[in-house]
C-alpha cells in the first residue's frame, strides 16, 4: 500500500443561507459518494481506476486549508484501514449517532459562511494518479460543475439553498481563498497562511505599516503587541493625524491584530502575541 498516491479535492457548495444540516447519515453518504464518483468520471479520464473517499459533512474553507491538510489526511487514513480490494472502492464517511468520525467533525463555530465544502481524496497507483492530478488542476475549476442530480441531492440532504455546486482541487481552493481575502481587505495576511500551508519550514513576514507586524516561522505566527507609545515610535501611525484620529487609528490597529489572530486560528495556525515595550525593536523581538 505504500506506493499509493493521493489527490485532494472538494465538492464546493455555494449557499445563499446556512444549511439546516452539516452532516449526513450512512445511507445518504453512500448515495452522495456514488453521485460524486459519477461526476468526476465526466471530467477526469480513468478516475474510475482510483479509490474515492468523501466526508459527507460541510466544512468551512479554512478547515480544509490547514497545515498538513488534516481533513484529507484523515480521509486517507480511514481509507487505508478499510478492507483491501483489487477493484476501486468508493467510500462516503458519515455520521454515526450524530457524530462524524474523529478528525472529520465540522467546527460549529465556522458553519455560517456562504461556501461549504465536502473534502474528498482520490487514491491509487502512481502511474494513474499523476495524470489524473494534472487533469484536476487543468479542468476542474473551469468545467467542474456538479451534475444536476448531485446538486439536487446535496440541496435536499443538507437542507441548503444552493446557488452553485462545483468541484475544486485544493490548489483551486487556495487561489480562490487568496482572492476572497484580497477582496475583503485582509489580503496582507494570506502570505503567512500560504507559507504555513505550502512551505512550513520557511519564514514569512508581514511588515507593511499600518498593518500589524507579524512573522511566520517554525509553525507559528508571532504578532508584535505594541502599547500606544511604542506603536507611534515604531512608525505604524500615518503621519499628520490629530490626537483623536491617532487614538481611533490605534484602536483599529489593535482590532486588526485580533482579527488576524482569529483568522490564523481558523486555519489551524498558532498565533502568539509578543509583548513589546517602549524602546524595543519589535522586529528583533519577533525574531528572538
Amino acid at each position: 500500500m505504500s506506493d499509493l498516491l493521493h489527490l485532494h479535492g472538494a465538492l464546493a457548495l455555494e449557499c445563499s443561507a446556512t444549511p439546516s444540516r452539516a452532516i449526513l447519515a450512512r445511507e445518504e453518504a453512500a448515495e452522495l459518494a456514488d453521485l460524486v464518483a459519477n461526476d468526476l468520471a465526466r471530467f477526469l479520464p480513468r478516475v474510475e481506476k482510483l479509490d474515492l473517499s468523501i466526508a459527507a459533512a460541510l466544512f468551512d474553507p479554512s478547515e480544509l486549508l490547514r497545515p498538513g491538510w488534516p481533513l484529507h489526511a484523515t480521509l486517507a487514513e480511514l481509507t487505508a484501514r478499510a478492507p483491501h480490494s483489487h477493484d476501486p472502492r468508493v467510500f462516503g464517511f458519515a455520521a454515526h449517532e450524530g457524530a462524524m468520525p474523529i478528525g472529520l467533525q465540522p467546527d460549529p463555530n465556522l458553519r455560517d459562511g456562504p461556501l461549504r465544502l465536502l473534502p474528498f481524496v482520490l487514491q491509487g497507483p502512481q502511474d494513474e494518479v499523476l495524470g489524473i492530478g494534472r487533469a484536476m488542476e487543468e479542468v476542474l475549476l473551469e468545467t467542474g460543475m456538479a451534475n444536476a442530480a448531485t446538486s439536487l441531492f446535496a440541496q435536499t440532504a443538507f437542507g441548503a439553498s444552493l446557488e452553485h455546486a462545483r468541484y475544486l482541487s485544493l490548489h483551486d481552493l487556495a487561489a480562490m481563498t487568496a482572492m476572497q481575502y484580497e477582496h475583503a481587505g485582509i489580503g496582507p495576511l494570506w502570505p503567512l497562511v500560504e507559507a504555513a500551508l505550502l512551505a512550513p519550514e520557511s519564514e514569512q513576514w508581514l511588515d507593511a505599516p499600518p498593518e500589524p507586524l507579524a512573522r511566520y516561522a517554525q509553525g507559528e505566527v508571532r504578532i508584535a503587541r505594541l502599547p500606544f507609545d511604542a506603536w507611534l515610535e515604531a512608525g505604524f501611525a500615518p503621519p499628520g493625524l490629530s490626537p483623536e484620529a491617532l487614538s481611533r487609528t490605534f484602536r483599529h490597529f489593535e482590532a486588526r491584530q485580533r482579527q488576524f489572530a482569529a483568522l490564523l486560528g481558523a486555519h489551524g495556525i498558532a498565533a502568539n502575541f509578543v509583548e513589546c515595550s517602549n524602546g524595543d525593536d519589535p522586529r528583533r523581538r519577533l525574531s528572538e
